[in-house]
């Protein structure tokens, strides 16, 4: 079987294209009006280099008029410039080289959220909140991401020199570092949230996604997971042949998972289950919204169509459509769409995208939708619908052309403005931070390393939330009460979940915020109807 990635491009990508494409794919597309369409193009880009009446930039001119091309087709056959393509090959591959930090840039200054554990700043020193003011001896005071990557990723083994100014002390530090592959995780974390349900969060599907989520689920199992949550809640996707080999981890026999059809035959291809799992049987919730696209709409899919398990959250994306990527000369690529996908009930997931009047309508129209909370076991919320009925395994009818509506439609937490712009403006984080470095020493001697100590004990009095409204006042983030009042434990929430994660990372973070998160609360009582829908009882 052919792998295939798909996804939800990322915002930055250019949507531009080279004019080798169309050499580049004419033993697929041929016929003479493209050999025609080729001629008159080329000859209107010579025209237009040799007598136009400025000089012309002709790669612009091309990458343009791919541009406008490709926009009369789909919204996912992209266009990904040579630049860009390391980066974008690398998120999908689950590795880079170079350094190993998370980072912001926090008032012009190159801050590190945290070193990647294991990675190569971790191991010379490096901590959360340093600032790294010079590189390579260079003042980088108003540094931008790109220019960040530019100077710290690099060939594994190659050594790079940072100067960091950390609170609390005088002087600088330097550290020479050497690079080195640095793991990209797609589980986030995984971790039990109760004696028997275990949780797993998976932001995407990267070529390592179902050994990271067999072995997270080897590790819950151990630890006496007797049903579990998936969280696939914002994964926009990624390659096909992990979302099937996820799914076949939940499905037993050897049912359809998902199949793909085309305007060629040769796209044409059907994935089954195929290898026995322990885990067939498990009682299981999946959490899903709208951010949830493409690979993920597949294992949503499936384990609805046959009654597999229990959907919950919103209704995702719509992303149903599979593209091939076209290495071109240059090393930039398209990725074109060749076919799109079913699931086993025979569902296109893709919504319509030849009814809105641009690219920008079509990702937006996804936050105007009107959902109704509640139960929806027998999809009556999509009654009135003009998408095409299908049915799941039990007879229990499903819509097509429009993502995965949940089994139970369930809203995502909503804050108000007031919190939106703490978190716009790192104003947890900042605060965290300071924190940190005032309450460090009590904090490691209280709870001695452990993270379930933490939870239990540590508590944000209103004397540190006042404390959050007088730093966020000093960041122009004016307090306004209503709007307090209303997310008030939220904002507790939030603070000691940043302070968890300085200390515990991803485990730390999620552990305490999925406290306050209405969906995975209600998911926990929702397990009965999981088993009724497997029939597991």
């Amino acid at each position: 079987m052919s792998y295939k990635k798909f996804k939800i491009p990322f915002a930055a990508i250019i949507l531009t294209l080279g004019i080798v494409l169309g050499i580049q794919i004419e033993k697929v597309f041929s016929g003479d009006s493209l050999r025609e369409s080729i001629i008159k193009f080329n000859e209107v880009l010579s025209l237009t280099e040799k007598y136009y009446v400025e000089e012309v930039d002709t790669q612009k001119l091309v990458e343009a008029a791919i541009n406008g091309m490709l926009g009369k087709l789909d919204p996912h056959s992209v266009y990904i410039p040579a630049k860009q393509m390391e980066t974008v090959e690398d998120y999908f591959k689950g590795n880079f080289e170079g350094i190993g930090i998370e980072f912001q840039i926090i008032d012009d200054t190159l801050t590190v959220i945290a070193p990647i554990s294991g990675g190569p700043s971790e191991q010379v020193g490096i901590l959360a909140g340093d600032k790294i003011v010079e590189i390579e001896g260079k003042e980088v005071i108003g540094i931008t991401n790109q220019e960040v990557r530019d100077k710290l990723m690099g060939n594994a083994g190659t050594k790079v020199n940072v100067t960091v100014v950390r609170s609390g002390l005088n002087e600088k530090i330097i550290f020479e570092i050497t690079r080195a592959e640095i793991p990209l995780y797609s589980v986030d974390t995984h971790f039990m949230l109760d004696n028997k349900t275990g949780y797993i969060s998976v932001s995407k599907y990267s070529e390592t996604t179902y050994d990271e989520v067999k072995d997270a689920l080897d590790d819950l199992k151990e630890n006496g997971m007797k049903q579990l949550i998936l969280d696939l809640r914002g994964n926009p996707g990624g390659y096909l042949n992990q979302a099937f080999r996820m799914a076949d981890l939940f499905i037993e026999g050897n049912k359809k998972i998902v199949y793909t059809r085309g305007r060629r035959s040769e796209f044409n291809e059907e994935y089954y289950a195929s290898e026995p799992s322990p885990y067939e049987k498990i009682p299981l919730i999946i959490l899903v919204n709208k951010g949830s696209a493409s690979a993920s709409e597949i294992v949503s899919g499936a384990v609805q169509d046959w009654d597999r398990g229990l959907i919950v959250g919103e209704t995702t994306f719509g992303k149903g459509l599979v593209q091939r990527q076209f290495l071109l000369p240059d090393n930039s690529a398209v990725r074109l769409t060749i076919s799109e996908y079913f699931t086993p009930a025979g569902r296109l997931i893709q919504r319509d995208y030849k009814n809105v009047k641009d690219r920008d309508e079509y990702y937006s129209e996804v936050n105007d939708r009107d959902e109704s909370e509640g139960e929806n076991i027998n999809h009556a919320a999509e009654k009135d619908t003009t998408k095409p009925v299908h049915k799941t395994n039990a007879g229990r009818i499903v819509y097509g052309g429009g993502g995965i509506t949940p089994d139970y439609i369930l809203k995502s937490n909503e804050v108000t403005k007031f919190t939106t712009d703490l978190i716009s403006k790192n104003i947890f984080y900042l605060f965290a931070l300071s924190f940190i470095e005032q309450n460090d020493k009590m904090i490691s001697e209280k709870y001695d390393n452990d993270l379930s100590k933490f939870k239990s004990g540590f508590l944000i009095d209103d004397t540190q939330l006042n404390n959050l409204i007088e730093f966020a006042k000093s960041k122009d983030v004016p307090l306004n009460e209503d709007e307090f009042k209303e997310d008030k434990e939220y904002i507790r929430t939030r603070l000691k979940a940043q302070i968890a994660r300085h200390y515990w990372k991803n485990k730390g973070w999620y552990s305490v915020i999925l406290e306050s998160d209405n969906q995975v609360k209600s998911a926990l009582n929702l397990f009965d109807e999981a088993k009724d829908l497997a029939k597991l009882k």
